[in-house]
């Protein structure tokens, strides 16, 4: 999965879901056109049945996902046998509540793929940051030559298409490279500006594939201000970058340290301003206009 050369797009796939028992909450899986992959969600309530199909006897990677007394939580391994191994979890863990099972068609993963892909499964959800992991030390993983590595990141990158779109937001993250960012962003992506003098806000803004992102060196509010009730998911959000570094705090004033994703401008704003806010009204362009404003362009001109 990648850019389309020269265009700044990305390339569509089409995912197949299919609900084995009929309800989204329940047990699916999921298969990609062209991926050799198969992934397969189990709730523990339908574990028994579930790993009585065929792919969890197979070869392959696991996540266990759930939480404790802290928050949420996840485990992530191997085995060559995956029903019998998370059989083995069942007795001696408690807390998680879904199991995705992520193996190929034909059984074709062998003991030195899955070591690799655990491996780098465990650095990219601790280098996410968005969940804790159970896992102790990080895996060996496996030395593979170069045409297998290469098979195996291409499948991490379908992998990482799939998980989200069946609500694993383990490997999830806001960070984004400006490097990256400078080679592929289209020129034409709009810029907006946030500003609160009074309280040391200046931020600016890019959206870029449908995510505002927060510049590397914006200037933010240094505590969250609004009622703790109100709006506690941006607050806790604003709390994991203050906890990675990504937004430094430095006496009376904050900044953002790198650049960070945000899935909708009012998620962007309440970060940024450490309180509740509107964001469709709060970021603006240069000219004046707020992004609400901009959006409503954005809609009329391709409705006409």
């Amino acid at each position: 999965i990648g850019p389309l050369r020269g265009t700044g797009m990305t390339a569509g796939r089409s995912l197949e879901l299919y609900f084995v028992d009929g309800r989204p909450d329940g047990m699916l899986t999921a298969e990609v056109f062209n991926w050799t992959g198969h992934v397969l969600r189990i709730p523990r309530t339908r574990l028994a049945e579930g790993l009585q199909r065929a792919q969890a006897r197979q070869t392959g990677v696991y996540l266990l996902l759930g939480s404790d007394e802290t928050g949420p939580l996840a485990y992530i391994g191997e085995a060559e046998d995956m029903a019998r191994r998370i059989g083995q979890h069942a007795k001696e863990k408690d807390w998680w509540e879904v199991a995705v099972l992520v193996t190929t068609a034909g059984d074709a993963l062998n003991k030195a793929h899955i070591r690799y892909l655990e491996s780098r499964l465990v650095a990219m959800a601790r280098a996410a940051g968005a969940t804790r992991l159970e896992n102790g030390n990080q895996p060996a993983g496996s030395s593979l030559n170069e045409a297998a590595t290469a098979n195996m990141e291409s499948f991490l990158d379908t992998l990482h298409m799939v998980l989200p779109a069946i609500r694993v937001d383990l490997f999830q993250t806001g960070r984004r490279s400006t490097s990256r960012e400078v080679a592929q962003q289209p020129t034409e992506a709009p810029r907006f500006h946030l500003a609160v003098p009074r309280h040391g806000v200046d931020a600016t803004a890019d959206l870029v594939d449908g995510e505002l992102r927060v510049k590397a060196g914006s200037e933010v509010r240094p505590a969250w201000v609004g009622d703790p009730k109100h709006a506690s998911n941006y607050r806790e959000l604003r709390q994991h970058l203050v906890a990675r570094g990504i937004i430094s705090l430095s006496g009376d004033s904050a900044r953002m340290t790198e650049d960070y994703a945000f899935s909708s401008p009012s998620a962007a704003a309440a970060v940024v301003t450490g309180r509740s806010a509107n964001g469709r009204t709060s970021w603006k362009l240069p000219d004046g206009r707020t992004y609400a404003d901009w959006e409503a362009a954005q809609i009329e001109g391709a409705t006409e």
